[in-house]
This record gives structure tokens, sequence and C-alpha cells, in this order.
């Protein structure tokens, strides 16, 4: 697989100018047109457009300047591109968003909905605090415990300790609804791994855990990112495959179908690359390991970081 700076592509503008000049009765007159054209190799260059044509009028010795159109970049087509090089085995499929997060911007690819597998505890850890804060108080010692085992160690005992406080899909619902997470359905009972999301929901998700424009208090994000930020060795794969060193905060998900003895496969968290910040949720099924779903999350997350590279 290659590096996901071996991948990454670089959509420059070439700008031609053509001028004319005309003398009438001793008066320069003229117009200076500037026409914006992309050029990007495997056919990036329809991912680039500009929405008007900007000029330069000059009449009578004065000028006056219209305003220059940027030109504007399809993310969303600078993926599917990129994913284009991602090997998805027959039968698998996979989804990812990003947001690169200073610029704000994003990219989506696919919009299937997936079990969510131990990622949602993410989810349930956002809902359980957000109770919280509704009710004017602090996780307890009990809570908090909980909290550590089910982000840090992915434990399924106290995560369904967690599911039954919140109040299961119907608590997870509503404070979903409140988050913005509008494709995301709580699981039946207490089958909390069977919750169904999207790629897009789980980058809301990160946006409400990680941006400043969240109903979570600071102190409630800065301890889930905190906690995020301390996996357990053996679970730190996935989105944090394309991170600088330690820059990264997640929580993955494997759940092997009972039904199938096929893997859902899941990644959700925020990486440093170069400097740059990116939320980044890559999910996948139908893989028949463990192992062939984790390179295949691991690959996503590097096509979608990729999109917003510049060398």
């Amino acid at each position: 697989m290659e590096s996901s700076r071996a991948r990454r592509r670089r959509v420059p503008l070439l700008y031609a100018a053509l001028a004319s000049v005309a003398v009438v009765d001793g008066t320069a007159a003229g117009t200076v047109y500037v026409k914006a054209q992309a050029h990007s190799p495997r056919g990036a260059q329809s991912a680039v457009s500009s929405s008007a044509t900007p000029s330069v009028v000059a009449a009578s010795g004065e000028a006056s300047v219209e305003p220059v159109a940027q030109p504007t970049v399809d993310l969303d087509g600078l993926l599917a591109e990129a994913m284009e090089s991602v090997t998805v085995a027959e039968g698998v499929e996979v989804s990812v968003a990003v947001l690169e997060v200073d610029s704000g911007e994003s990219a989506a690819y696919g919009d299937a909905s997936f079990d969510t597998a131990s990622i949602v505890k993410v989810d349930i850890l956002a809902t359980l605090l957000l109770q919280a804060q509704d009710e004017g108080r602090a996780l307890d010692s009990a809570e908090k415990a909980y909290a550590t085992a089910m982000i840090e160690n992915s434990d399924n005992v106290s995560t369904s300790a967690s599911w039954e406080t919140i109040g299961r899909a119907k608590g997870l619902d509503a404070a979903n609804e409140r988050l913005g997470l509008t494709a995301t359905e709580g699981g039946d009972g207490m089958l909390w791994g069977l919750t169904q999301t999207t790629a897009a929901d789980q980058l809301t998700l990160l946006q409400q855990v990680f941006g400043e424009d969240s109903e979570l208090s600071e102190a409630s994000r800065t301890y889930l990112q905190g906690l995020m930020g301390q996996i357990a060795v053996d679970q730190r794969w996935g989105v944090s495959a394309v991170a600088d060193g330690s820059g990264w905060a997640l929580k993955n998900g494997w759940l092997p179908r009972s039904t199938t003895g096929l893997w859902d496969i899941n990644s959700i968290g925020r990486v440093t690359v170069d400097g740059r910040d990116y939320l980044v949720a890559a999910l996948s099924k139908g893989n028949t390991t463990k192992a062939e779903g984790v390179t295949l999350v691991e690959a996503a997350a590097e096509a979608a970081v990729s999109v917003f590279a510049t060398a």
C-alpha cells in the first residue's frame, strides 16, 4: 500500500491573460480577461471550476476592478478519485468522511449505513456527559470508572452499564438529536453495537467532541478527548495510522457478525498530519477478517487526508 504522501495530489491552477487595447480619440480603452484553467492528473480537472470570469476594465483613463472569482474545488470528487487506489474486496463496503479543522472544509465518500460496533462508545459517553450537564453535576466515581474502561480498553461490560445509565437507545437518540446526528439510530435492547450510523454522522459527532461550537461543555470535551488519546496499545490502529507520531485521539470498533462470520471494522478520531489537524471517520463491513478490515479503514483514512495535501 502506498503511503499517504505518495498519493497526495496537487491541483495547480494556470491563469492565462489575454489583453487587447485600442486607442479612440487619443484615449486608451481596453479590457483584460483572465481565465482560470485547471490541470491535474487522472481527471481531477473536472473537480475545479470558476464561477465567473474576472475582468479589469479601463476606459477614459480610469480603471474599475471587478471581483476576481476564485476557483472552487469539488472535494468529494477528489476523494472519490483518491479512493480508486484503495483495494476493496468483493462484497465489502467502505465509507469515509474527513474535515480539515482550520479551514472547516470537508469531504465524504459513500453514504451507506453501518453497524457502529464499539465506536458507539464515544456517542454513549457524549450522551452521558450531556445528561450530566443537564442535571448540573459531574460524573460520579462509578460512571468515570466505566467511562475509562469503555473508551481506553473498549470494555463491553462497562459499556453495557453506561448504556443502561443513559436510557439505552432512547437516551442515545434524544442526545443525538441535539448533537446533530441525523442518520444514527440506537440498537435494540442491549445491542448497542448494532446501532446504525453513517460516516457523515460520525464526523458530526467528532465535531461535537473536538470543536468549540458544541452542545458539550469545554470540561466534557476535554474529558472525552483525554480518554480518546489514551487508547490501549493493542488498539492503536485505524485513523491513527496516518498521524504524525502521537498526534491522534481515536476510538475503534470491530465486530464479527454471527449471522455471516464477516467483520465490521470502523475507526474514528482526530489526527495531526504535517502540522494540520483532521477529523476522520472510516467505516466498513463485509470484511473476511479483522486484519483485512483494519487495512481497509487505514487506507481509506490515508485517501481522505490526501485530498487536503499540498505536496
